[in-house]
């Protein structure tokens, strides 16, 4: 089952446990703005395989820029049999509008 997350949640979760975060927008969406920590995977990539991707056992969220990509990429993963899967609720929209931490791709001039 895929669970949704609002960022709130997630920020207690991050807390807590040892989460996997995969970011599966495209790179330059990454590059403008992520979450800290999070890996980027696009999502045509991990379609491509996703047991390379995820690490069974783990809490793993999936985050793009609202919640549509990652809830596919979820719902992917659990179709291969993995636990503890989450959708972020918003996307990374919601977690900067929450005034949560994010960071963004150094570019070097």
């Amino acid at each position: 089952m895929v669970n949704t997350v609002t960022p709130a949640e997630l920020a207690d979760l991050l807390q807590s446990t040892d989460v996997d975060l995969i970011d599966v927008r495209e790179r330059d969406e990454w590059e403008a703005l992520h979450i800290e920590g999070v890996r980027l995977v696009p999502l045509a990539d991990f379609r491509a395989d996703p047991e390379a991707v995820i690490v069974r056992g783990r809490v793993t969220v999936f985050i793009c820029a609202k919640g549509v990509r990652s809830m596919s990429a979820a719902k992917l993963a659990e179709r291969f049999g993995y636990e503890n899967l989450f959708n972020l609720e918003g996307g990374t929209r919601a977690w900067a509008d929450a005034g949560l931490p994010t960071a963004a791709a150094r570019v070097a001039a």
